[in-house]
């Protein structure tokens, strides 16, 4: 049983409260009382809206669902869709021309571009190497991924012939984007720098960033290109740069400008215990005195946050670069309430209330300069808002952030937003939600894993949709990736505030994430998200390959896609559904649903890579279970496929499941007692309850599971 405190007539978990008051509010000199009673005052304003704007989402889905339950069997009519979503109030009028006007943006969200990083929470070690992946090794990263072909078995120990190839392929970048005044880089033999000139010159003189150590011998040197940084290790010792002519022991590439700590779709919170947790681990990066312990080769390391990198400037001048990734924070949406928090009527407090206060109050650690790193020198706090449905929805959050504000004594729009665009109302509203948040936009993107969900539930009850592989290829879908960018130019996002692309889920698959990439800096994306920090070391190549802010400015002012195409519903209308493509199509999604499932209700993990039907590891989180449960739902609704068919499929995927997590000590199989097992029951009802879940949202089922198996856990 949770054990409770009063605080301003609040019923507070003791855990949470014992948090905030010894550890958070004594650091920032904040009166504990005047805090608690603020945080009253703000909760209790505000719950009642975001229960009202709920039921809208409600009330809208079930006028959908009306709508297409009257036209069962009939052709699906795109314009009188299009003209009834207006009649409800789903589709709004787009708003007068504007800019957006956020004031004290850093660089690496308004004036740069790169990849971007998203970590859970819970993993003090991942957060640190998130927040570190400011700079990789691309040799590393070369050599140790598929990015560049090997035929053979590698050598043991070092594989002399891969890493020339490395070296081979990292020269060739360098002759590429920063190319010498004559020759090669792979020709180099010795680098010297006189009187505030490089020596070999380069082609584009501007590009000589500075240097480390002797200028005569330096060990170390900086090169600037499309705004991001290469910094050449020079070292005739180390083991690489021995061999090399000119003494190049590593290429390290400014990678991961920005980072979300994320406290949703990736991490397993589910009480005051696990939000504490999260939110220690964010007190702990803004303070920088976060650590991780980890074992390596029979030795225990401790991970640290690197420190700010110091160099001489061309004119002799004293300089530094930041050693960490910008770091913003993802709160939760507006469906869940937390059990930390319970309000004087007995409600649960809505969870993106509790994150969006307590973040925000841990900001001020940075804001204040208290920490032993800034984060934001502009002197912002940087919030991604998740699962907005629509200009409403944004507007309110809007207040909400104005409340916290007041409430901490910062002045007006000190908190910035990003706004995921991943449900289909924003989508379809875009330019209006920008609006409503105009004065404190950062960050819009594109969430296609979650916006798939939303479309399948959306039009649940219009027929049966295409099968999962298909989906990518749908027509909304490119012109919801269009729309973001066209919609973000023309609100004034450039040079701004960041337009972003989704995730990479294939961790292991660098060679055709270097492939196929590339297509998000070319859209006019200034970031997209990335797995790992190997995975932001290569795509940064990208920012390199292309000039995003040039390509910006080309297709700024092109005209918006409508949104006919947006609105054009995924379905397979008169499609023949052969045996083996059903068959397939269930087996796939039930083990995608299991193998993420078990983790999150038996070990509390929110995302991981996690193997695919084939034994691929793909990374998996609420987005893409969203995904596979609607998708089964929508076809149990339209007698794709039957029920017994689905039991069939999740009993064979249980087995399989629980043969890939074999090596895992942790793991609890499923197989032995599927009626008695609390993860493959969730599993189960997301797909047999998934059309009746709120806008097909995972949260409700899994975090009761989840609480249960923790409970059960605790007597035992």
């Amino acid at each position: 049983m949770t054990a409770f405190v009063d605080r301003a007539g609040l019923k507070v978990a003791a855990v949470l409260a014992a948090f905030v008051e010894t550890e958070v509010l004594p650091g920032l000199d904040f009166d504990s009382g005047q805090f608690w009673s603020g945080a009253a005052s703000l909760f209790t304003a505000l719950a009642p809206e975001n229960r009202a704007l709920l039921q809208k989402r409600d009330r809208l889905q079930s006028q959908i669902d009306a709508w297409h339950d009257a036209r069962r069997g009939q052709p699906h009519d795109g314009v009188a869709y299009a003209a009834f979503l207006r009649e409800i109030g789903y589709l709004l009028d787009e708003p007068e021309p504007f800019q957006i006007d956020t004031p004290n943006v850093d660089d690496e969200l308004a004036r740069l571009a790169g990849p971007q990083l998203v970590v859970p929470g819970l993993n003090a070690r991942f957060l640190l190497n998130a927040a570190n992946a400011r700079w990789g090794s691309l040799y590393d990263a070369l050599y140790g991924t598929d990015a560049i072909p090997q035929d053979r078995p590698m050598a043991k120990g070092y594989d002399a012939e891969r890493g020339a190839a490395v070296v081979a392929r990292a020269k060739a970048l360098l002759d590429q984007v920063v190319p010498l005044a004559s020759g090669s880089h792979a020709d180099v033999t010795g680098w010297s720098v006189q009187d505030g000139r490089l020596f070999p010159a380069l082609r584009d003189a501007d590009a000589f960033a500075g240097y480390e150590g002797d200028p005569a011998a330096p060990a170390a040197l900086l090169f600037r290109h499309h705004g991001l940084h290469i910094r050449l290790v020079i070292d005739r010792t180390h083991p690489i740069g021995r061999a090399d002519p000119a003494g190049l022991a590593d290429v390290q590439l400014e990678a991961a400008l920005t980072t979300i700590v994320d406290l949703e779709d990736s991490v397993a919170a589910v009480d005051a215990a696990d939000k504490v947790e999260a939110y220690r681990n964010w007190l702990g990066l803004l303070k920088g005195d976060l650590e991780a312990d980890f074992e390596k080769g029979g030795r225990v390391m401790r991970r640290r946050l690197e420190p700010d990198r110091s160099y001489t400037a061309p004119n002799g001048a004293p300089a530094s670069l930041r050693g960490r990734a910008l770091l913003m924070v993802r709160n939760v949406g507006m469906l869940m309430g937390t059990p930390a928090v319970l309000l004087p009527d007995g409600d649960e407090l809505p969870e993106g209330f509790l994150d969006g206060v307590i973040t925000s109050l841990i900001g001020l650690y940075d804001l204040r300069r208290q920490g032993r790193y800034v984060n934001s020198p502009a002197g912002s706090i940087y919030i991604v808002k998740p699962k907005m449905h629509g200009p409403e929805e944004a507007a309110f959050n809007d207040r909400l952030f104005g409340a916290i504000e007041t409430l901490l004594g910062l002045e007006p729009y000190t908190l910035k937003i990003g706004v995921m665009d991943e449900e289909r109302r924003t989508s379809a509203n875009l330019a209006a939600c920008i609006a409503a948040v105009r004065h404190r936009l950062v960050f819009i993107n594109t969430g296609f894993l979650d916006r798939t969900g939303d479309e399948i539930h959306t039009s649940m009850r219009a027929g049966p949709v295409v099968p999962k592989a298909e989906m990518k290829s749908a027509a909304w879908i490119g012109a919801y990736e269009q729309r973001n960018v066209a919609i973000g130019l023309a609100c004034g996002l450039a040079g701004k505030a960041q337009i972003g692309k989704g995730m990479w889920a294939a961790p292991d698959r660098m060679a055709d994430m270097l492939e196929q990439k590339i297509a998000h800096p070319r859209s006019g994306a200034n970031t997209a998200w990335v797995p790992s920090p190997t995975a932001a070391t290569l795509h940064a190549l990208h920012y390199h390959m292309v000039d995003v802010f040039a390509r910006q400015a080309e297709i700024r002012g092109a005209p918006v896609p409508g949104l006919e195409a947006l609105l054009a519903l995924p379905l397979a209308e008169g499609r023949n559904w052969p045996n083996d493509l059903v068959g397939d199509e269930l087996d796939n999604n039930a083990q995608g649903i299991l193998g993420y499932v078990v983790r999150w209700i038996d070990q509390g993990v929110g995302c991981s890579k996690v193997p695919d039907i084939h034994d691929i590891g793909l990374m998996e989180d609420r987005a893409t279970l969203r995904i596979s449960s609607q998708h089964l739902a929508n076809w149990l609704a339209h007698g794709v496929c039957t029920a017994e068919q689905v039991e069939a499929a999740m009993r064979r995927m249980a087995a399989k499941v629980d043969a890939q997590n074999a090596g895992d000590p942790l793991y609890r199989p499923m197989s032995g007692d599927l009626a008695g097992n609390t993860a493959f029951q969730a599993a189960r009802a997301l797909v047999f309850e998934g059309s009746t879940q709120p806008n097909g949202y995972t949260e409700p089922l899994l975090h009761a599971a989840r609480t249960r198996v923790k409970e059960a856990q605790t007597r035992r």
